[in-house]
């Protein structure tokens, strides 16, 4: 895992990306991956989630691998999340560098039906 000098940038291209209909309870979804030797470092400026249908627990995880494997440390343990309500869970106060072969995942937690949308917004240094 190597974290890619970010003071002589290339590029810097801001992207959104959304994760819907997390509903399984305890089954990890991987909401970025930043790839082994991408020559890439992703900032999290924004991460929300939304609760659709129900209030739900959600967990999100770093991830000391791509794809949400490897160890974990966590960024929200069991936030309860409104029914059709969002919780900011990164924000640009508090943003967050995945390196290389780092990735961020959420799940669900609670049986209480219902699902968790993410929605993340990041800029991609390369």
């Amino acid at each position: 895992m190597a974290a890619p000098n970010i003071v002589n940038v290339n590029t810097i291209t801001g992207v959104t990306t959304f994760k819907s209909g997390i509903g399984t309870d305890s089954a990890i979804t991987t909401v970025i991956s930043n790839a082994a030797a991408s020559g890439k470092v992703l900032k999290i400026n924004s991460l929300v989630a939304a609760g659709v249908g129900a209030t739900c627990g959600v967990t999100v995880k770093l991830f000391n691998q791509a794809a949400g494997a490897g160890s974990s440390v966590g960024i929200a343990y069991t936030v309860s999340v409104p029914k059709f309500s969002s919780l900011v869970i990164v924000s640009k106060e508090n943003s967050i560098y995945v390196q290389e072969d780092q990735s961020i995942a959420a799940f669900k937690q609670s049986n209480t039906g219902g699902s968790i949308d993410i929605i993340c917004s990041y800029e991609e240094i390369s």
